[in-house]
């Protein structure tokens, strides 16, 4: 745009703004393309650089790339004005002339008219003689580098062949490599079937050796045969030939001839089977192997059927084992089955009795609510009585004035004998105006109160139809086996006689009631010195009075001698999971009563000079419940609260070492301490920490650990002093700050401009006392103020941490930049970006201003004249399209968008004398000048301390010019702040 502009007219001719515009377009290109060493001489001889100039672009460590030093020299000629644009172009046309045609639109000319006059012609001839001599030395340089270019590519060319020729050998010599092995794989393939026919051969000499040795063996067998049966032939003629000499003295000559016969029968047998034939015996070799392949087979099923055997015995050993196993769950299974089924019984019985409760529950509360009712129209009734006897006495005391003056009216005149001109009435008194009624300390009963559903799931007399839990039958059972002697419940139904007194009749001058509720105090200072140590500080917590020990049933009171209680228990816990008892003291008064391990220690009532003092320990730290409990030196009453499952939670985290305490709390550091000690943690001020233990190590130290800046996940962990230690610290710190010497001090002033702050003083403000403390509520504290008696520490009123919340907005934040001079150049060009709106004022009437600032809605006032108003309405409405709300407005607007739970990111631009003579050009447009600048930074940045949110400052050096560096810098740091974990501190001011 600026290069079709200036083709349209003569450079000469365009104003300041104009050219540093067509500059500024294109400073990337002149930064990337131009040198300050080729432009510095002419800027010289045009007087628009000095020396100081000059040595600060060129030898000034912070630019070490001549792209920065040509942007630094741009800054440096913007604040010349339009001679320092005119003289950069007119460079730019004589050394750059491709550049020079590229910003402006024009082709260079060396004509003494294109030429804006700031160098004589003399002057200006002169230098362009050295120019072109310069360009000749230049362009002969250029020329003698180019033929050693080219010789050097010669050699390269040289080179690329010879490489090509390598890659071709390299190439043949992979294709014979190639060939080489798939002739090698042949061979071993044929080496691989050579190796499978001797593998063969092996077997088949093996085979024929086994059975070589088996017909030896089977030649051994017949013989063994033939043996035995020639063994029985000879024994067969043994035996024969004793028959035949028996039977020839015994027999006759027949059965003699008989006998022979069968003998040469039997000779004849014996002959024959003497005489084998190799056909015989082959087939009794052959009936010998199919004998032996039998038996062979029949061994090798025997062994089959003995392995299936021992198999099936194993599973029947299994078997009969399952089947006990079996028998002994059926048996348990019925067991359990019973009593299940008793169980049952019990709850259905326990059901109908709750249900026969819930219905005389039930109409006990509408009998109650029927006669409060009731109750309560009696009252409204006599009330109206009241008022009309009231009016009826009003009028007669009216006519009785009025009877009184007529007659001394009369009388005036009779003894007087005054004219009607000269007497005059006096005027006659109003009636009082009749009382206005108004509710004192109004109460909730619980019979109104909403029933969340876990309330009714687990309270100890439910009244809805879910049948009661384990714990609640568990505390039915507590509560049927405690004493009335020694535990007391504590009731949180209001009497009728509270509700009937719950009215009072107030004036008509008294425009707003004060209810006088127990504000939390501390201890007297005579209750200190006489244990030797203060009270240790605690974090703020918001406790409901009214139903701090009245919302369930399950707190129980238990009176005894507490003498030196903390000896008598040892106790756990913390804020988060509450203080438990540990353990009781064998013998002691404690367990007397009846205390034990498990209980949550809800408060603790004592006297002590002559005063009732009430300590809650319901959401107490460790620390403040060791010195709660160590101040009981009499007859005391604890409210404890079964609380088992906790407790065993806690002691299983305890024991797995996931905490150390039960106590866990973020806090702000507003003061600077170093980790010199061992396991001492470094920490810095507005660091954000959360302390896990306030009773780590030695006393007066607390466990903690810094927070990641975008989620909650702790990262260091280490020791800090504890609130008294810390306080001390600060106090310290501060008095060296303020006692040290005037030259000391404006050094190290000096030195922290870019330091990280040391302090940050924060007082309870208008609390009037330390919120920190532990909260102690006596019945004779007016008295005690009265008195003078003072809190420990009351004078001390600097906090060195503050407790914080963590919020995690999920919209985009508005963002406020200080100070409010910077915003008001800055704000409009950065709602110009595509991620980022400025907020716009709304124009309301004077109704709806009014309702608005009664809801604390209005923001800021743009223009009280015509109703317009900055509103958080208009905050929303830019959140809710996803963009950033850039807010134009001042300090007071963060507070009233934390309460619209909005979150601001509050940026504060730091600046020095050398950072606003860049913002000259714009405060003149703005009608400001630079020391305005420079009060307004100064007399906000110490408001930024009282802020109830961390802030960023951008420092003065990170930025070079107004435009284009910080907006993009600014961008970089909400987007950072957008991610990060949003920490808020009560407001204490």
């Amino acid at each position: 745009m600026s290069a079709c502009a200036a083709r349209g007219r003569d450079l000469k001719e365009m104003d300041e703004d104009d050219l540093w515009e067509m500059i500024n377009d294109n400073r990337h290109r002149i930064s990337l393309g131009a040198k300050p060493g080729m432009l510095i001489p002419y800027l010289r001889q045009a007087r628009v650089l000095n020396e100081l100039d000059e040595d600060e672009i060129l030898n000034c460590a912070k630019f070490p790339n001549w792209t920065m030093k040509t942007s630094h020299m741009l800054d440096v000629l913007h604040m010349q004005g339009k001679n320092g644009a005119m003289a950069l172009l007119e460079g730019l046309m004589i050394h750059y002339p491709k550049l020079y045609t590229q910003v402006t639109g024009h082709k260079p000319s060396i004509e003494s008219a294109g030429f804006s006059g700031l160098i004589k012609t003399s002057e200006l001839t002169e230098y362009l003689v050295h120019a072109v001599t310069g360009m000749q030395r230049e362009l002969a340089e250029a020329c003698q580098e180019s033929a050693v270019l080219s010789n050097h590519c010669k050699e390269l060319q040289a080179k690329l062949s010879q490489a090509v020729g390598q890659a071709e050998e390299q190439q043949r010599l992979q294709v014979e490599h190639g060939r080489l092995r798939s002739h090698m794989a042949a061979l071993h393939r044929d080496m691989l079937k050579l190796k499978d026919e001797k593998c063969d051969l092996y077997m088949r000499y093996t085979t024929a050796i086994e059975e070589n040795s088996a017909v030896n063996i089977r030649c051994r067998d017949l013989q063994l045969q033939l043996y035995q049966v020639q063994f029985e032939l000879r024994k067969a003629q043994t035996e024969t030939d004793f028959q035949r000499q028996q039977s020839l003295k015994y027999s006759n000559t027949a059965e003699v001839q008989q006998l022979r016969e069968e003998v040469s029968t039997l000779r004849r047998q014996l002959l024959e089977a003497e005489k084998f034939t190799p056909a015989r015996e082959d087939i009794l070799v052959k009936d010998l192997e199919e004998a032996r392949d039998g038996r062979k087979e029949l061994v090798a099923q025997m062994h089959c059927l003995q392995e299936e055997t021992e198999r099936l015995t194993g599973e029947r050993d299994q078997l009969l084992k399952e089947k006990e196993c079996l028998a002994l769950q059926v048996q348990k299974l019925s067991l359990d089955c019973e009593m299940y089924q008793q169980k049952c019984t019990v709850i259905q019985g326990q059901l109908e009795e709750l249900q026969v409760e819930r219905d005389q529950a039930y109409l006990a509360r509408d009998e109650a609510q029927g006669q409060i009712a009731r109750s309560l129209a009696e009252k409204d009734t006599l009330r109206g009585q009241l008022v009309e006897l009231q009016e009826k006495l009003f009028a007669l005391r009216l006519q009785g004035n009025q009877g009184v003056a007529q007659n001394e009216q009369k009388e005036r005149k009779l003894s007087w004998n005054l004219s009607p001109a000269s007497s005059c009435e006096d005027p006659l008194p109003s009636p009082p105006p009749r009382p206005k009624l108004r509710r004192m300390e109004a109460i909730c009963p619980e019979y109104m109160k909403p029933m969340d559903s876990t309330g009714s799931l687990s309270s100890f007399r439910s009244e809805c139809v879910e049948p009661p839990g384990a714990e609640s039958l568990r505390r039915r059972e507590l509560e049927g086996n405690s004493s009335p002697l020694e535990m007391t419940r504590w009731d949180s139904q209001p009497s009728l006689s509270d509700l009937e007194n719950d009215y009072i009749f107030i004036s008509d001058g008294d425009e707003e009631v004060t209810t006088t509720s127990p504000s939390p105090s501390l201890l007297c200072s005579n209750m200190g010195a006489s244990n030797g140590e203060a009270a240790p500080p605690f974090l703020i917590r918001s406790r409901l009075k009214a139903l701090r020990l009245c919302v369930t049933p399950r707190v129980l009171t238990i009176s005894f001698q507490g003498e030196a209680l903390l000896s008598q228990l040892e106790v756990i816990g913390g804020n988060k999971t509450g203080v438990f008892i540990h353990a009781v003291k064998e013998g002691s008064p404690a367990q007397n009563v009846g205390l034990s391990p498990g209980a949550q220690i809800m408060e603790v009532q004592y006297e002590q000079d002559r005063q009732s003092l009430r300590m809650v320990l319901e959401d107490s730290t460790m620390e403040e419940a060791l010195w709660a409990l160590g101040q009981v030196r009499g007859f005391c009453h604890v409210s404890l609260r079964p609380n088992q499952d906790a407790y065993e939670k806690l002691l299983l985290q305890l024991k797995n070492g996931e905490v150390t305490s039960g106590d866990s709390f973020y806090v702000r550091v507003n003061l600077s301490l170093l980790g010199g000690a061992a396991g001492a943690l470094a920490v810095k001020c507005n660091d954000i920490l959360h302390v896990t233990d306030t009773r780590h190590g030695a006393k007066g130290l607390w466990k903690a650990s810094h927070v990641h800046p975008c989620n909650l996940k702790d990262l260091k962990s280490g020791m800090v002093p504890n609130y008294h230690r810390a306080q001390r610290l600060l106090i310290r710190a501060i008095e060296d700050m303020t006692f040290q010497p005037s030259p000391q001090r404006r050094l190290d002033r000096c030195r922290s401009q870019d330091d990280q702050k040391a302090v940050r003083i924060v007082s309870t403000g208008r609390l009037g006392h330390n919120p920190l403390w532990v909260s102690v509520e006596e019945d004779g504290a007016r008295e005690c103020k009265e008195a003078g008696c003072g809190m420990p520490g009351g004078c001390l009123t600097l906090m060195p941490y503050t407790l914080v919340t963590p919020h995690h907005p999920p919209a985009s934040r508005p963002v406020l930049l200080l100070p409010t001079v910077h915003g008001l150049i800055i704000n409009k060009r950065l709602g110009e970006l595509p991620e980022f709106q400025l907020c716009q004022p709304e124009v309301l009437s004077a109704g709806d201003c009014a309702v608005r600032m009664q809801k604390a809605e209005i923001l800021e006032d743009y223009d009280q004249g015509a109703c317009s108003c900055y509103t958080v309405q208009s905050v929303e409405k830019v959140i809710k399209q996803g963009l950033h709300c850039i807010l134009p407005l001042g300090l007071d607007c963060v507070r009233r968008l934390h309460r619209a739970e909005i979150f601001p990111i509050v940026i504060f631009i730091a600046s020095s004398e050398r950072s606003v003579r860049k913002l000259r050009h714009k405060l003149h447009r703005q009608g400001l000048t630079e020391e305005q600048l420079l009060e307004c930074s100064r007399s906000e940045k110490p408001l930024l301390d009282k802020l109830p949110c961390l802030y960023r400052t951008v420092p003065p050096d990170s930025w070079n010019d107004t435009t284009s560096t910080l907006l993009a810098t600014l961008r970089t740091i909400i987007l950072e702040e957008q991610r990060k974990t949003v920490w808020v501190e009560p407001d204490l001011w």
